[in-house]
């Protein structure tokens, strides 16, 4: 059955840092911060959390229904939508906003330093959840900060169940309107970054946040050591998986989610859905760019 995406559809130009961050910001000096990095190779690719997350779906056979928001650039975008088979009907066309743009610097530890411009995407609130009965499952992944309220209240409110994913986006909610989020979620991920600040905002932690009344399982990804699996107070360590090569972080945590949306849509126990999460991952990581790697359908099977 089909699984709602609300979240943003963005292009994404990817350069990499041959050297570290680490090595050319002193932290005594961020005050007065002025680097550049020099950056030999460049490239532009489909991204947005959504596009991300919907590619890695459909390749695994599942059932994506976009719901966001282009510019008027974005038309090429649709059509590869199209050409893959996914649902775009839900996608908005704002004619005077460029599609999202993220310029992601990459180093040679795999951080990143990433710059955002929202452009359509902070018109994505105008489109409403779809009135569609055959909605199995959805999750609101980064977007604009109206159309994330607004999109979590509508699948609540429709009996949607959910994964609650705010991302990059977390610090745009303050602590009051985060338990919200999660009061409605039926699951919640996030790195373990975000882990930490959602409870600092919310002054909880995780055994605690796990134990929300209605809340099935806080997944916190780890990178290369997989993730943590939180229910009622119990975490369980699920190992990551070795990637054959370690190329480009941009897209990973989009993978895993995929994943994680595939098996619970079909009833799986949350560590099977977070195994082939992490299987997705680590194939992602090998590959340049969000949306260029193959899935084989039966790698869902595991």
């Amino acid at each position: 059955m089909p699984a709602l995406i609300c979240g943003s559809l963005a292009f994404d130009t990817i350069t990499n840092f041959p050297g570290r961050f680490a090595q050319q910001i002193l932290p005594e000096q961020v005050h007065i911060l002025n680097v550049s990095f020099l950056v030999p190779t460049m490239r532009r690719e489909y991204g947005g959390c959504a596009g991300n997350i919907a590619y890695n779906l459909k390749m695994l056979g599942g059932e994506p229904v976009v719901l966001a928001a282009i510019g008027s650039d974005g038309r090429d975008y649709l059509a590869r939508f199209e050409s893959l088979g996914i649902d775009n009907s839900s996608v908005r066309i704002e004619p005077e906003h460029y599609t999202a743009q993220a310029i992601i610097i990459t180093d040679a530890d795999n951080n990143q330093i990433t710059a955002f411009h929202p452009g359509a995407m902070a018109q994505s609130h105008l489109s409403p959840v779809p009135a569609r009965a055959d909605l199995a499952i959805g999750i609101i992944a980064p977007d604009g900060r109206e159309a994330m309220l607004a999109h979590a209240e509508q699948l609540h409110a429709a009996g949607v169940p959910f994964v609650f994913d705010p991302g990059q986006q977390l610090p745009m909610f303050d602590g009051t309107e985060l338990r919200h989020f999660v009061e409605q979620a039926d699951w919640v991920a996030l790195n373990d970054y975000e882990a930490r600040m959602l409870c600092e905002r919310m002054q909880t932690d995780l055994a605690s946040l796990s134990k929300l009344p209605g809340l099935r399982g806080v997944v916190v990804t780890l990178a290369a050591d997989g993730c943590d699996l939180w229910q009622q107070g119990r975490v369980t360590r699920v190992p990551g998986v070795a990637a054959s090569a370690v190329l480009d972080p941009t897209g990973c945590g989009d993978a895993f989610r995929a994943g994680l949306l595939f098996g619970l849509e079909r009833g799986w126990p949350l560590e099977r859905c977070a195994t082939l999460g992490n299987r997705l991952g680590a194939l992602k990581i090998s590959c340049r760019g969000g949306q260029n790697h193959r899935i084989e359908a039966s790698m869902a099977g595991l």
